[in-house]
Order: C-alpha cells, then structure tokens, then sequence
C-alpha cells in the first residue's frame, strides 16, 4: 500500500479551509481522512474513524481543548470539518475514572460536551480516541491486517508481525470497556505508534496528520507482506453444471423468497461478480469458511452474521432451482431464530429480535447478491461481502479464518449504538419497490417517475430517446437507470425487462405509459398510420404487460399494473379514431389481465386523462385547436372541463402512485380530466 500524501493538496486543502475560517489541523485531518476513507481496503461504509485533538473557542469566547472526532452518519470518503465535531476533551478525559458507563449515559454525556448541540453523535469510539494521549489518531478496518487478526492464534502472529510498534488489545465489544483497556495497554507500550484491536482494526497515532495516516499505510503494508508470503491455494472448487441459468431468471426467485414479514415486502437486490467472488462461491468448503462469521463487527448491521448459501442454478431446472431456494430460506430463518432465541436469553430476554432475512446470498458458479431496504442499502451489503470475501481469502492462504464467537456477534448485531446508523426514520410507501415506466423520457411518463422516485421506489425509465431516459434517470439520481427502448419491439422489450431485473432483482410496478396521438377520419385514414398506432397504443402494452406479469409471477408478491388508456377509449372524438381504436383495446386489455392475474395477487387498473399538456399531441395539434376557438393554449386545456383547473402530468402520475397503493382495487379505470361527464365510466 503506497501513501497517497501530495504536499500540494493538502496545502489546497489548507487555504480552501481556511478562507471558511478552519485552522490548518483540523483542515489536514480532513484531507488525511479522505484519503483513508477514499480506499475501501482500510474503510468501507462507516466503518473506521479518525480525530484530532486540538483547541477552540466555545460560545464565551474562551479557548478550549477538544476532540474534533468523526461524527456519526458521515462518510470517510467526503467528509467536510463539520463531519468531525467538536468535543470538550477534559470532560471526556475524566470518565475513563469510572468503573462502568452505560451506552446511553456514553452518548448523553458525549452529546453534552458538543461544542455545537446541531452537531452529529460523535463516533460510539470517541472516548477510546480520548483515553489515548495521540494527538492525531486514524483508525481503520484494513483487510490486510483483519486477514492475519482473524485467526485462532491471531494475537500471536500480530505480535510477531509488529512487535513494539503497535501493541495488541484482545477483543473487546466497542464501548467504554474498549476505550479503558485500550488505553491501558497504549500506556503499558509507550514506544508504540499504534494498537491493533484484535478482530476489529487498528489504529495508529501521530504528531501530525500526516505522520498517523502513513503510519496506517506502514503498518498495513507490513501486513500484505506477511500475507504475500502465504503459499497455500485458499480455495478448491466444486464442480458446477455444465450450464447456468440466468441472472434474469433467478433474481425475481430470489427476491421474492427473502420478502419480509406478512406483507410480503421484497428488498431491492445488488448482484456481484467477478475472479475473487467465483472462487470464493465455488469453493469445495465455502459451507464452512462462508458460515464462520463476520470479519469486523461492524459488517454484522449490513451482513448479518453470514451469508444465505444456495446450490448452483442448472438452466432449464428453474423450478428446481426454486424449491431448493425456498428450503434454504427457510433453513436461514430457523436458524436465525434459534440464534436470537438462545443469545437473548443471555441478554436476559431484553432485545427484540430483528427480521430474520439474509442480506447478503452466496450463488455458486454465478456471484453474490447484497439485498437492502433501498438499492443504497443493497449495495453497502454487497460492498462489505466483497470487503469478507477479501478478507477471508487471505485468511485462508496463511491458515484458518476464524470470527468473534456467536455471541459476540450477538452483542454487536443488537447493540443500540450500532443500530443507530442504520437511521430510524420512516420508510416511504415505495420504499423497497421497482417501478418501471414506459414513455419515461417527458411528460406523464416523466412525471410519473419522478412521483414514484419521491414516494421512495427504485425506478426505471424506458423510453424510445435514449438521451431523454438518460436525463430523466440523472435528474432522480441514485433512484433510477434510464434505458433507451423501443415498446413496439418486443424483443427489446424482454430485454430491458431483463436489465432492469438484474439491476434490481425484480419489479413490482409497471406503468404501461408509452403512445401518441395518430389522426385521421377513420373512413379515409390509410392502413399504414392505423397499424402504426396499433403496434404503439395497443400492441406495445401487451407486450409490456406480458413481460409484467412474467416477472410478477416469478417473484410470487403480487404486484402492479397500469396503463395510460386515454378518455378516446371510452369517448372517441372526431377524427381520432387512429387513435381511440387502439386505446379502447388496451382498456379491455387491461380488464383481461385483471381477471386474469388477480389470483396471483397483481392488481390490474387504468388511468384515462385528457387534455394533458403532453408530447403525445402531434405537430402543434394543442396549439391548433385552441386558435381554432379563439383561446390560449392554457384555456382550451381548462375550459374543456367542468372544473375550470388545467390537468397537468403532476395530477395523471398522482393517479398512477395511488392505483399501486390501492392493494384491494383491480380492473378500475380513474379519470383524471377535470370533469368531462361523455368519458365517465359507469
């Protein structure tokens, strides 16, 4: 590992800061952290942090000493000054007095010696970065160095391995208990510049910021040396089938199998695979290194304590592949409650035990999956797997990966403190859900995607411009992907089906939204423009809906469907007939789906809108009508309603959001127009 310290950075670093009033310490601490946070092989996702132990002035205007500390909910990666809050370092010196400190007391008391009460919780390991006299202190997760921790004799070869420069600390769950112990043997070895906490991490102290962070990337070097020097094979594989089912085919299995609780509710999926992955899946004894627990104890709130491990899928055998998932499932969540039932018991029945559902699943011959309540979450998990999987394979080059016991693991999975970053606010209704959306790229279909985006979905815009989906899914950022998508193709529209599956591991709404407004008196209109609004205002969404209910049902959650009908359906208007024919179709067509697929618990609904401001309307059709009556655009569009009130692409996607809540309506059309009695439905 090489230092990535530039001279001219971290002076950039230094004016950037200052201008904003931070002094140079606190300006390099952040520059260093960044650099740490910045490699996912020392820090990955919260785990690690880092302080400085320096002076500022409280609100009296008196200087004061304090721990500028990493602070809860801010990422190594990008932290700014305001990540590493301000902590009065006298008053946390004097707990270390204290025999116990209760978790809750720690933080009341940590939030109490803020500087700033805005500020974020400092880190669950602020009084260990107190307790110690380093003035710059770095800690990390580094996989190097779990990789030779992780071990039945791991102490032994840490002290080998370092020998005065980092003193070795036993394992301890994190908290005050840690903070005195390990503070205790800092004092014990005055000559070392560091501590490495055995089955959790390091740390390394400094002078100055640069001088603890290339004392971190020393130490870990050595460790990769020792690690380079291991010679056995880790792992052997097993024989796989000659051929593999898909991706596609088995991610909608997977999710619905993991839904939790009652209601079903499916987590987003995030699949992984590369070399390092499939040897590690494949391996002959992956029963035994994949089951013996985390590497870190910060990996158990992503993790859990291990992966869900299933058989190879045979293509062709997905029936198969399924049942013998659902056994597996079943298998982790037995276990998982015999798990929290024999600890809690030992915690004196005081926790409540948490759902029993994998969060990360181990597919040999194809990869991993990291599933979580939002595709965020999902890829954390997968990140830390792909983090174990490093770690626990050079564990096994030099001998046997070895966690923390069961009950350990316990402590960290249901301690509060951890719990706490995970973040306690309330799901969104969608949140966990996929929603796809046809026509994405403006109007209602945009609107539509940015409504269910808001409501917490995962959403993916299809849609004919490829630029057009791209901005779209940009402009919803990390909730979206954009695919550029002919619906009157079907071949291409499996295959976003498909990408959108692998991206998420399924879908659970589809809104069938594509179509366009052809013309023509329907006695004179040519053959060609009627099929050509057939194949987009009617063919189109059957295909859609085929391919909606294909991965509904292999999820097995229900799900649902809707499509855009228009008011010609029910309401047709001098020459549109090219039009509402096509329309009409597609509102029995929905009617047949409902009846159809209601026993598999997808509900089937319509939403029919006019005279919504849309791209559908063909060469200034709009513009043409209401010069013909003498109006602006803007009142033709309201004066030809009973309410007076202009339908806009807002109002038709709040109808669509409402039909995929309504679990107990199906085969219903709503009418978002304003008041138009000739198109009310009966």
């Amino acid at each position: 590992m090489q230092s990535q310290w530039n001279d001219r950075d971290a002076e950039r670093m230094v004016k950037h800061y200052g201008a904003a009033g931070i002094g140079r310490e606190l300006a390099l601490r952040v520059y260093t952290t960044r650099l740490l946070g910045q490699d996912p092989a020392l820090v990955l996702h919260g785990g690690g942090n880092t302080s400085v132990k320096t002076k500022a002035r409280d609100l009296l205007g008196e200087e004061v000493e304090v721990l500028c500390v990493k602070g809860s909910g801010w990422d190594m990666g990008n932290i700014e000054p305001p990540g590493l809050p301000a902590v009065r370092l006298a008053a946390l010196r004097k707990l270390e007095r204290l025999e116990r400190l209760s978790d809750e007391d720690m933080v009341n008391f940590q939030r109490g010696q803020l500087l700033d009460a805005n500020a974020p919780n400092p880190s669950v390991e602020t009084l260990l970065h107190a307790f110690l006299a380093g003035k710059f202190i770095d800690h990390t997760h580094s996989t190097a160095v779990l990789a030779i921790s992780d071990q039945a004799d791991g102490e032994a070869r840490l002290k080998k391995l370092f020998g005065a420069d980092l003193a070795v600390v036993p394992y301890i769950m994190p908290g005050f208990l840690l903070a005195k112990r390990a503070a205790e043997v800092a004092r014990a070895h005055p000559k070392a510049y560091g501590l490495v906490l055995h089955k959790h991490g390091i740390f390394t102290f400094g002078a100055s910021a640069r001088e603890a962070y290339e004392r971190m990337i020393e130490a870990v070097s050595r460790a990769e040396s020792a690690l380079e020097r291991g010679k056995r094979s880790a792992f052997a594989s097993v024989k796989l089938p000659r051929k593999l089912a898909s991706l596609a085919e088995i991610a909608p299995v997977l999710r619905g199998l993991t839904a939790i609780g009652a209601e079903r509710r499916p987590m987003i999926m995030d699949f992984r695979s590369n070399a390092k992955i499939l040897a590690y899946a494949n391996g002959s004894e992956v029963g035994r290194y994949s089951q013996a627990g985390v590497v870190t104890p910060d990996h158990t709130i992503r993790t859990k304590n291990s992966p869900l491990l299933l058989p190879a899928p045979e293509a062709g055998k997905r029936a198969e592949f399924a049942e013998r998932a659902k056994a597996a499932v079943d298998g982790f969540v037995a276990d998982y409650h015999r798990y929290f039932e024999r600890n809690n018991k030992k915690a004196l029945g005081k926790k409540k035990e948490l759902d029993p559902m994998p969060r990360v699943i181990l597919v040999p011959g194809m990869g991993l999956f990291g599933l979580g309540k939002t595709a965020k979450d999902a890829a954390i998990a997968a990140d830390v797997a792909g983090n174990a999987i490093d770690t626990i394979a050079a564990a096994e080059r030099i001998g046997r990966f070895q966690s923390i016991s069961e009950w350990e693991m316990f402590e960290v999975e249901y301690w509060s403190l951890e719990q706490a970053k995970l973040g306690k606010a309330a799901d969104k209704p969608f949140t966990g859900r996929v929603v796809l959306v046809t026509g994405g790229g403006g109007g209602i279909g945009a609107a539509t995607a940015e409504a269910f985006a808001r409501e917490g979905a995962e959403v993916a815009v299809l849609d004919r411009d490829d630029k057009a989906a791209a901005e779209i899914a940009k402009k919803l950022g990390g909730k979206a992907i954009g695919l550029a998508t002919d619906v009157t193709d079907a071949a291409q529209v499996r295959v976003a089906f498909d990408r959108v599956v692998e991206r998420f591991g399924g879908i659970d709404v589809v809104v069938s939204n594509a179509g366009a407004a052809w013309q023509g008196r329907i006695g004179e209109v040519d053959e060609a423009t009627l099929r050509a609004s057939f194949e987009l205002n009617f063919f189109a969404h059957q295909s859609v809906a085929q391919n909606a209910v294909r991965v509904m049902r292999q999820q097995g959650i229900g799900g649902a469907l809707l499509f855009n009908v228009s008011k010609q359906a029910v309401n047709p208007g001098p020459d549109f007939g090219p039009y509402g024919l096509p329309k009409a179709s597609t509102l029995f067509l929905s009617r047949q789906y409902a009846l159809e697929y209601g026993g598999d618990g997808i509900t089937v609904n319509a939403v029919n809108a006019d005279r919504v401001r849309t791209g559908i309307f063909k060469d200034g059709l709009l513009e043409a009508r209401a010069k013909a009556r003498g109006v602006t655009v803007e009142q033709y569009l309201s004066d030809g309603n009973l309410l007076k009130r202009e339908v806009k692409a807002g109002d038709v996607a709040d109808a669509f959001v409402f039909l995929a809540r309504a679990q107990k309506t199906t085969g219903a059309v709503i009418t978002v127009d304003g008041g138009n009695i000739a198109a009310a439905l009966r």
